[in-house]
């Protein structure tokens, strides 16, 4: 795929091997105003790909370098998620600005982008993952209308489970702890619950712990989680 260079004095050097890819959104009025705000040095933030609505990919900062992307963050047991991954941004205006369906040409090229640095860096399916997913009390993105069935079913993101579903009856205690065991901060539960809610039932983000979740959060703890994929 061809990659554009435009080039950010964000970064900084890497503490961690590539191990995850994180999905955000722009969240801006406009795709100018999002590289603008990305490569300006006061703004201490940047990305290392951004993915405009008609399928240009703009390259930000190099991959081996330290993009600051995402903010203070959390999955599994990596505290540094900035040193540990690669971000992607999707321009959107985000849920501030008027969020809607992202257009598919912008998709086809999101997944060309995640299959190709996936497979570089042999990086799993658990841990591609939306900013929201690392940052639940703090980001929304890239949101409910991202469409991750996409990729789980080329296998590159773990799928909403589907198949053999049981509830194993969780407290909300019992369910928070299965959560954190999964990769979520959960110190602001309501928080991580609608995050895990917003990428694996999206449909209904109500933080309310039901069976559906409970059934959809044990399957993804099993060894192959059996879904859209």
């Amino acid at each position: 795929m061809r990659v554009i260079d435009a080039p950010s004095p964000n970064f900084n050097d890497r503490t961690l091997p590539i191990t995850m890819l994180v999905l955000h959104y722009t969240g801006m009025e406009s795709a100018e105003a999002a590289v603008t705000r990305l490569c300006d040095p006061a703004a201490e933030v940047s990305c290392h790909y951004l993915v405009h609505e008609d399928g240009r990919v703009l390259r930000l900062v190099a991959d081996e370098h330290r993009a600051w992307h995402a903010g203070t963050s959390h999955w599994r047991d990596i505290e540094d998620v900035n040193s540990a991954s690669i971000g992607i941004e999707i321009v959107n205006p985000g849920h501030e600005w008027g969020y809607r369906a992202f257009p598919e040409a912008q998709i086809d090229a999101v997944v060309r982008l995640v299959a190709h640095l996936k497979d570089k860096y042999e990086i799993t399916r658990g841990n591609v993952v939306g900013h929201s997913d690392i940052a639940p009390a703090r980001k929304r993105d890239p949101g409910e209308l991202f469409p991750w069935n996409r990729l789980s079913r080329l296998r590159l993101a773990l799928p909403r489970p589907t198949k053999n579903l049981a509830d194993p009856f969780w407290s909300e205690a019992g369910f928070c702890l299965a959560l954190e065991r999964f990769g979520y901060d959960v110190s602001d539960r309501m928080a991580a619950i609608m995050a895990f809610q917003r990428r694996f039932r999206p449909e209904l983000i109500d933080g309310e712990i039901d069976a559906e979740c409970r059934m959809i959060l044990l399957a993804l703890l099993l060894p192959k989680p059996q879904g859209d994929d």
